[in-house]
């Protein structure tokens, strides 16, 4: 399996930065473990109800990553928004 290259890592992950990108790539992961951790992001209880184990290793750390990721996006979507009527 090969490792993450940036070009793999930019067309799977939307938005992602530089520093993500390169956090991305640090773990070392493949383009599978990537998708895998992915998909435990967008749903995990299917895969809770294949009983797969949870999600570990590199797998973990791409897991921790993107929802950090999104949850940096969610801070964003909603800030400038719930701020803008608070100056003053």
């Amino acid at each position: 399996m090969t490792r993450l290259s940036r070009d793999d890592v930019v067309k799977a992950v939307d938005r992602a930065d530089d520093v993500t990108i390169a956090q991305i790539i640090g773990t070392g992961a493949t383009a599978e473990e990537l998708a895998e951790a992915q998909a435990w992001l967008a749903n995990d209880e299917p895969m809770i109800n294949d009983l797969r184990p949870l999600a570990q290793g590199r797998v973990r750390e791409l897991v921790d990553i993107l929802s950090e990721l999104e949850e940096e996006e969610e801070d964003v979507e909603s800030g400038p928004a719930a701020t803008a009527g608070e100056s003053g």
